[in-house]
Order: C-alpha cells, then sequence, then structure tokens
C-alpha cells in the first residue's frame, strides 16, 4: 500500500469527544474489578495477566490491592508498567460490549502514610469484604497514574484518551477528601431517602438499600450489594462549601 493510499484510508479511531470520555470514565467507576496486565519480572519479560479488585482514588487515579505473594505484585516491583482492562461482556456478542484498556505506571503506598489511610478507607468502602485481608503484612496497595488509554465503545466506536482525561484537578479534589468520610456518613445515616431518590432517577433503581461509597468533585459511587454505579455531579464542586448544593441539584435539579 503507498503512502497516499494509506492517507486516504479512512481512520477507526474516532475524535474523542466529551460522550466519549463520560464512558471511560464510567467503565473504570463501576467496575468492581479488572484484568491486570504486567511483564513477568525475568529474562522474558512474558506478558502475565490476572484478575484484581480495584479502587479509585480521590482524584480519579486507580487504586489497587495486591498480595506481595503474587506474581503481578512481585512484577509491579520491578516494572511499574501495567495496563488495565474494564469492562464486562454482558449478554450477546462479547465484543459489541464497550471496553476500556488504561496504561498506567504503578507506584506503592507507603502504610503509614496519609495516602494509605485515605486509600484504605475508599477502597474499603468499594469492597467492604477485603477487611478480612486488606491489614495482612503481605498485602499492599498500589496507586496507578493514567498515561493513555485505548476505548472500544461497540462496533466502529474506538477512541483514544489520554492520562490526563481520568484525573480530576480542581483546587477542591483534596479539601474535599478531607471531610469524605463524614459526609458518606451522614449521607447514609440521615438521608438514605435522598439516596433512594438518586437511585431511582439516575441507575432507574427503586430496588432498597442503595449506599454511598464515594464522594469527589465530579460525582459520586452508589453500592448495591456486587453493583458499584456512578453518578456524576449536575456541575462539578468548586469548594467543600457547595457540596450540599450539588447533592440538592442531585435530587431536584437537571439530569
Amino acid at each position: 500500500m503507498t503512502n497516499s493510499e494509506k492517507a486516504d484510508r479512512p481512520s477507526v479511531v474516532r475524535e474523542t469527544d466529551d460522550e466519549a470520555r463520560h464512558l471511560a470514565l464510567t467503565l473504570l467507576r463501576e467496575a468492581r474489578a479488572v484484568a491486570l496486565a504486567t511483564s513477568e519480572p525475568d529474562e522474558s519479560g512474558f506478558p502475565f495477566v490476572s484478575r484484581v479488585l480495584l479502587g479509585i482514588d480521590c482524584d480519579g487515579r486507580p487504586t489497587l490491592l495486591v498480595s506481595g505473594l503474587s506474581a503481578h505484585t512481585k512484577a509491579l516491583s520491578v516494572d511499574p508498567r501495567c495496563s488495565l482492562l474494564a469492562g464486562e461482556a454482558g449478554k450477546g456478542d462479547p465484543l459489541a460490549h464497550p471496553r476500556l484498556t488504561l496504561q498506567c505506571l504503578a507506584a506503592p503506598v507507603e502504610r503509614d502514610s496519609a495516602d494509605h489511610q485515605r486509600i484504605r478507607a475508599r477502597f474499603l468502602r468499594r469492597h467492604p469484604k477485603a477487611r478480612l485481608y486488606a491489614d495482612f503484612p503481605d498485602f499492599r496497595f498500589f496507586r496507578l497514574d493514567p498515561l493513555r488509554a485505548s476505548l472500544n465503545g461497540g462496533f466502529g466506536r474506538a477512541y483514544l484518551l489520554e492520562g490526563n482525561d481520568f484525573l480530576l484537578t480542581n483546587a477542591a479534589v483534596w479539601p474535599l477528601a478531607e471531610i469524605e468520610a463524614d459526609a458518606i456518613s451522614h449521607m447514609n445515616t440521615d438521608h438514605a431517602d435522598a439516596i433512594a431518590a438518586y437511585a431511582l432517577r439516575y441507575l432507574k433503581s427503586d430496588a432498597a438499600g442503595w449506599e454511598l461509597v464515594g464522594i469527589d468533585v465530579a460525582g459520586i459511587d452508589l453500592a448495591l450489594g456486587d453493583q458499584l454505579r456512578r453518578i456524576r455531579f449536575v456541575e462539578p464542586v468548586t469548594d467543600v462549601t457547595s457540596l450540599r448544593t450539588a447533592f440538592k441539584y442531585l435530587k431536584f435539579g437537571g439530569a
């Protein structure tokens, strides 16, 4: 094929728009577990794929809780490069369903750090059964820096994204992180009716028992049993004092 023919050939990759970014973020946010690809820490460097539970830090960075005895933890300790695959196959043709491949650099989280306390709390709200082993001496958290991503939204819907598309960067990220646990406890204890209203309006679910498990500047994460669902705020939170307004708009404002 000549260079001219290559230039005339239509690209299979579409221009990345807000709809594609929203789909990519939703796939990542709603994933309980993902496939993790690493390189074996030997001379072969052979690809190794496993399944791990996924957490999300307050700024949008993925987090992992892994055992030091596992092959993927040993691999990350030697080579921090890794990829995550998120997206459930669903019914019918598995290739007709959206999926996201996110390439990252992994960094271990020190146990005695403030980062560890925050990441642990957020992770265990998403995965309460992990409390059984999260504090075992051989388990540790990794925090992942997104570099680039490939989104396949279904047949004929391919997009490329940058790492920054997954990050939350406004000034309220860390002030909100400091009050997140108290705000979640307050909402789940005193405003279960509001959470039920969010689930009904945005998730089309009238099931009882939805709980708030995460709050950040861009939205909230709800859980019911094995389900994790993401709801965006109508407008991002710009300071902690506007959080109440963001919740009010979720209940009464526009979608």
